[in-house]
């Protein structure tokens, strides 16, 4: 059916919309904007406050309702068994971290979500799915699928991983940090630690 201003301007609607299990992450970004001290000043936020334990819960739950409703929906697919499975643990996770907030968001900057590897279409298969949403990557036209650099299989689409990301800073499936550099192990050369000196005998 087609909303008033479609039949005041005369237009023809296209075929229907294919229905996606991904909900819509707008509250929870507006209230992520509210509580991010890393972002450059807006006029809704003071640079020199943190914010409190009360919103941080407030947005964990805002994430962990978007993971109920993708559990809600997830009956309906074939490799449900697992994913129901993962969900469960996500929400769960999230439960306890509502019920002792962190002081501050974790998560990483729009910046690093921009920077990450995006995995090519053509090397995608039919049988990929994303671990959250439990979609098939190829179901949508245009796919935008990241590898996370915790592991190569470690495969999501970015709108689902994405507010994980924002929030947590780890990886859904290890919960390994994505801000943490590797150590670099110096390698300390024998010759440099004792120099010859003639002056000394």
């Amino acid at each position: 059916m087609a909303n008033p201003y479609e039949v005041e301007h005369n237009i023809k609607t296209s075929a229907p919309k294919i229905r996606t299990r991904r909900p819509s992450m707008s509250s929870f970004f507006n209230q992520l904007s509210q509580i991010e001290t890393s972002t450059l000043p807006t006029p809704h936020n003071n640079t020199h406050s943190v914010p409190t334990p009360v919103d941080v819960a407030a947005t964990e739950r805002l994430l962990q309702e978007q993971f109920r409703a993708l559990l809600n929906t997830s009956s309906d697919s074939s490799n449900s068994s697992s994913n129901e499975d993962f969900l469960t643990g996500l929400i769960t996770y999230l439960e306890e971290q509502i019920e002792s907030p962190p002081e501050k968001v974790e998560g990483v900057p729009q910046s690093y979500l921009d920077a990450l590897e995006r995995v090519d279409k053509r090397t995608l298969k039919r049988s990929d799915v994303c671990p959250i949403c439990n979609e098939v990557f190829l179901d949508d036209e245009y796919p935008l699928v990241v590898r996370l650099p915790c592991h190569k299989t470690h495969v999501f689409d970015l709108e689902c991983v994405g507010p994980w990301l924002r929030l947590q800073g780890t990886c859904p499936l290890d919960r390994k940090k994505m801000l943490e550099k590797k150590e670099e192990v110096k390698v300390v050369d024998d010759d440099e630690e004792e120099e010859y000196d003639d002056m000394f005998a």
